[in-house]
């Protein structure tokens, strides 16, 4: 196999057909991606960890745990509440999935 630096075909190498393990990592992308979400609508504006927590009626503790890409424990219902007290809203679609 040919060097690449895309990290797709890194995975796709090492995943080969492996779905289960392809399900694995689409599941830690999309953690990381919800993650990093938070954290930069928090930024954005210029609240700390506490601020949002106290906005949205829950520990600092919490809103590290939704801000660390490894937390799988993502609910609709708290993103709703970040997003409410950062004056945004949740989206939310569905997408064909490539055969």
């Amino acid at each position: 196999m040919a060097k690449t630096s895309d990290a797709l075909k890194i995975i796709d190498g090492l995943t080969g057909d492996d779905f289960e393990m392809e399900n694995l990592i689409k599941e830690a992308s999309l953690n990381a991606i919800v993650a990093q979400l938070i954290y930069e609508a928090r930024t954005a504006r210029g609240l700390t960890q506490k601020q949002l927590a106290d906005r949205v009626g829950t520990k600092q503790s919490a809103i590290a745990r939704l801000e660390d890409a490894d937390y799988d424990g993502h609910s609709l219902s708290m993103l709703q509440k970040i997003a409410g007290a950062l004056n945004q809203k949740v989206e939310i679609k569905f997408s064909a999935i490539a055969s």
